[in-house]
This record gives C-alpha cells, structure tokens and sequence, in this order.
C-alpha cells in the first residue's frame, strides 16, 4: 500500500489577523508513504534536506504516530518515506504545518478510520500550538481559525485567484523568536483597529479587490515588533509599495514577506530584494498564486 498527499504552503496573519486568517499557497510538499518490509527509512529532497531530522523526532513521522496512537491503530511493520519539499523551512510559510497536515493525513488513509478535518486541526494545534496554518493547508482557499468552547471553529473562503510575490531574506528568525517578543498587554485601540480591518482584509480577498486590500492590511499588534528583527524589511515593504503592490506584509512570523501586486509580480520582487541587499541581506523571491486545493491525498 502506498499513500502520496500533497500539502499547500500558507501564508498566515495577512497583516491585522493575528493567529486567525490564513491563506493557501499554490507551492507544495510532497511526501509518499510506501508501507513495506520492517522499521522505518526517510529520505528528503529539496528545501530543508540539509537540516531536517530524518528520525523519529521528524514532524512527519510523529504526526504519523500520534494519530494511530489517537484511533487505537496498529503502526505499520515498515515504512518507507520520501519527501520532496518546495515550501522553505523555517520561511513563514507554514513548512511545519505541512509536515503535521502531511502525517496527520497519511495516518488516517492507513488507519482507515474516518476522521473529520475539524479533529485532524485539533490534532495540529496540539503539536503547531495554533491553527491557522493546519487550517488553509487542510481546507485550502482563504481560513478563519477560532477557539470556541467546543474546540477549534474554521471558516473557508473561496477567494478570487491572485498573484502574489514572496520574498524571503536569507536570516534566521524562529517562531518561538518572533513570539517572544510580542507584548504581553496591548491597547484597547490597538485590538479595535486590528478587528476591523481583519473583517476587510478577508472581504478584500473574497472578492479580489487589491484597491480595498491596500487599505486595511495594517497591523497593530505584531508586525511593529516583528520587522526590527528583519533587517531591511520595512525598507523591503516600502518598496514593494513604490513596484506597484496594492497590499504588503509579514508571512506569518517572517522572515518572509508577502505583496500583492496590482501588475509587474517581477518588478515588485526586483525592488524588495534590492532593498534588502542595501542591508547587507541576501534574499529569494517566489512568484505565486493562491490556491482553492488544500492537502491532496492520492492512495
């Protein structure tokens, strides 16, 4: 039996929506599980091969686990894994995410036990500490991620497809970093003015409207504390502006940054990476477009 699943890349926060809205990336990870012979044997290619963990420690494999385990399923006598990465490690484009979602899936095609997407973000949010990005790798299109009393409650969004420019400067910022420097207390103003535009941002994107989307895709509370970190990033961000993107922001925690572009995707990666390299800091621009797809599983 083999199983290969797919997993989108995602792009989370999107300015005001803090740990809620996420959106899904059309560049993806692969990962086939052939289960055969005894014990089990990993193999990566692409981003991340350098420095991911090949034993049991992988996210893959204890998403794997940690899901049989859950159901009460036998683990297979021998896998066989082989994972192709596009998505950067540690990017901001929910490259763990994929890793969870990719193992989260795989497990339950063995298992044959039919787990709903609601308990498969659960499960990810065990392991990511937040769903935003399980959400959009799972359900594709535009998520909205909210902790309720009876768990995890997402939303998707079919969104207009839109091109988007990814940049991503060549620093090492890890999410625990990015999160740890985050204010303990915020302002009632600031919280006020993130609400709204969050509501926006998500209409912007439903309908497509870069106009709508240039104009509410600010941030009170994490990107000003965030972007010090990032050497030429605010630089980066003004430039992309001046190229002709409609709208700009961290990719999650970055070090990624995400524009929107109204035309010339090229011209407005050109200019953000010039501004970077004025800082001393190479970079890496991606050219893509949103994806309605999330996670496929093909068995």
């Amino acid at each position: 039996m083999n199983v290969r699943v797919r997993v989108p890349a995602t792009t989370a926060n999107l300015g005001p929506g803090f740990d809620c809205l996420s959106l899904a990336l059309d560049l993806w990870n692969e990962a086939e599980f052939r289960f055969e012979g005894e014990g089990v044997c990993m193999e990566i290619h692409g981003e991340g091969a350098e420095v991911l963990s090949r034993k049991p420690d992988n996210l893959i494999l204890t998403a794997f686990y940690r899901l049989l385990r859950q159901v009460g399923a036998p683990a297979p006598r021998g896998l066989r894994l082989c994972v192709h990465n596009a998505i950067p490690v540690g990017s901001g484009l929910g490259s763990s995410a994929s890793a969870v979602v990719a193992g989260l899936l795989a497990a339950r095609t063995w298992s044959g036990v039919e787990i709903p997407l609601e308990q498969l973000v659960e499960l990810a949010v065990s392991m990511e500490g937040h769903a935003d990005n399980a959400s959009a790798a799972l359900y594709g299109g535009l998520t909205v991620s909210v902790n309720t009393s009876s768990g995890w409650l997402v939303e998707r969004f079919e969104i207009a497809p839109l091109q988007v420019v990814v940049v991503l400067p060549q620093i090492n910022l890890s999410t625990r970093s990015a999160r740890l420097i985050l204010p303990a207390l915020l302002e009632h103003r600031d919280a006020v003015f993130n609400i709204g535009r969050s509501v926006l941002v998500t209409e912007a994107l439903r309908t497509g409207d870069l106009d709508l989307l240039g104009r509410v895709m600010e941030d009170r509370l994490h990107q000003p504390y965030r972007l010090p970190l990032i050497p030429g990033a605010q630089d980066a961000m003004r430039a992309a502006r001046e190229a002709g993107a409609a709208a700009v922001a961290l990719s999650g925690a970055g070090p990624s940054l995400i524009a929107f572009p109204n035309q010339a995707p090229q011209s407005v990666a050109d200019a953000m990476q010039a501004a970077f390299r004025k800082q001393g800091v190479p970079s890496r621009a991606f050219l893509l477009r949103t994806t309605l797809l999330g996670a496929q599983i093909q068995a």
